[in-house]
């Protein structure tokens, strides 16, 4: 949360150079927080089975157990019409608000802010059940949020509707991330989640192609109107299987491939 607003001061007052400088930096803590690490090994069983083997049961159980596949579309529509947005900020920054580097890092900082309030709410969570129902709703949320900063043309409430992104899009996927976990059987459980990280991390390349050029030749604003339209209608199509988590979580049984 500090961190973009930071940054965006350092652009002004002493050039790129120096957030550079202040990233590279931040990774010697990182660094040493790992190398403080006292893990205890543990025999790990040889693999005989073949790997692409292991994948293509992996991938068919996510493909046929619907509840999955539903939350892993989800994330990768949310991920590829919705997530990029930060490549198009410097354009809302610079030509919609007229700022300069500093308003950029504050919209930045918003979104970050927004993302905090969404783990902060989730830490004071005890139980599992009602995620299932903040996958449903926040990508519309997102959407909402898009939409109202893409026509927003005051600095402050540009400010809020990221706000409201940041929280929203920290809800789907930490929410996502923990029923998937919970749902799915053990022996598949590190496969579906590679394939999350697929989902979530892998499609954002391609959404970051697919703003830039649409906002290449319909502009920023429209692109994003359109992500948050696509992301409400995603919702809408997701809350279809909301009867059928919940059933799930609450009996907090695994199901089995061909469900």
């Amino acid at each position: 949360m500090i961190g973009p607003a930071l940054g965006g001061i350092f652009i002004a007052k002493f050039g790129a150079g120096y957030c550079f400088l202040y990233d590279t930096l931040s990774y010697i803590v990182a660094i040493w927080a790992i190398s403080a690490m006292q893990i205890t090994s543990r025999k790990v069983e040889i693999q005989t089975t073949n790997p692409w083997q292991k994948l293509k049961e992996g991938f068919q159980y996510a493909y046929h157990f619907l509840p999955v596949r539903s939350i892993l579309s989800l994330l990768a529509v949310a991920s590829l019409v919705g997530m990029s947005y930060t490549t198009l900020l410097p354009i809302f920054a610079v030509e919609v608000l007229r700022g300069g580097s500093e308003t950029l890092g504050f919209l930045t900082a918003a979104a970050a802010m927004g993302s905090v309030f969404a783990c902060v709410y989730l830490s004071f969570r005890q139980k599992v059940a009602g995620l299932e129902r903040l996958i449903a709703f926040s990508p519309a949320i997102m959407g909402i949020g898009f939409i109202f900063f893409s026509l927003s043309q005051v600095f402050w409430i540009s400010q809020l509707a990221l706000v409201l992104v940041g929280w929203s899009s920290t809800l789907q996927v930490a929410a996502s991330n923990t029923v998937l976990q919970f749902i799915v059987e053990d022996s598949k459980r590190g496969r579906v989640m590679s394939f999350y990280a697929m989902c979530f991390m892998g499609m954002s390349p391609f959404g970051n192609l697919l703003a830039g050029t649409s906002a290449y030749y319909f502009n920023a604003p429209n692109t994003l109107i359109a992500g948050g339209v696509v992301c409400i209608i995603g919702s809408i199509l997701f809350i279809q299987q909301l009867p059928q988590m919940a059933r799930l979580i609450h009996l907090g049984k695994h199901p089995v491939a061909n469900n």
